[in-house]
């Protein structure tokens, strides 16, 4: 009976699992927005809300005690990145000073194709996506001359890097024949025949 046994074990180790938890709480917190399965991120949102928490004292506590000091280190533990750790206690924090809890949503995406998975997004709130932002950033690249960038599809992904890898299919088999086949003698030409030699001549 597994009574007053906390959290999932995710089919890991101990070591294994926190080393799993604090390489997905350094993505969440780089990018803020991550997939993953369901069960993943439902321990994963305990995981990121404690070093938020500590770096909320650590903010709040700024003062030549030494307390913010020692946010960092108790956050240095799970987070290795000083970039990620920078970003947590510079935007992060400030972002949920006033807000007492629950910094992260999860939104279930359904299944994978290959095991059934359940997939699920994990963000920080204050990471929605924003149109007019999007759209102002757009202008701005037309403005510069630059082209805007758009999200590729999968399969436009896929044929981009078979095409990079040199496998383009069909086109390729009917037009530029030189690549990658060998000449094959045509059926009309005689082979050349030769006579075996005789035993113990000379």
């Amino acid at each position: 009976m597994r009574h007053r046994v906390a959290h999932r074990k995710l089919g890991r180790t101990t070591e294994h699992r926190m080393a799993l938890l604090r390489n997905q709480a350094e993505a969440l917190l780089r990018h803020e927005r991550i997939q993953t399965t369901v069960p993943k991120a439902k321990e994963l949102r305990p995981f990121v809300e404690r070093l938020i928490t500590i770096a909320k004292r650590g903010v709040k506590a700024n003062d030549p005690k030494g307390r913010s000091l020692a946010a960092r280190r108790l956050v240095g533990r799970d987070v290795v990145n000083g970039t990620i750790v920078d970003k947590l206690f510079e935007d992060l924090a400030p972002r949920f000073m006033e807000r007492p809890g629950g910094y992260t949503r999860i939104l279930k995406l359904g299944h994978r194709r290959g095991d059934g998975g359940e997939v699920a997004q994990i963000e920080l709130l204050g990471s929605e996506f924003d149109p007019r932002k999007a759209e102002a950033e757009k202008k701005e690249q037309e403005q510069q001359g630059d082209e805007p960038k758009t999200q590729k599809s999968v399969g436009e992904r896929l044929r981009d890097a078979a095409k990079r890898l040199g496998g383009g299919g069909k086109k390729e088999a009917k037009g530029d024949t030189s690549r990658g086949k060998v000449n094959k003698p045509s059926k009309g030409r005689a082979k050349k025949s030769t006579t075996p030699r005789k035993a113990g001549g000379s």
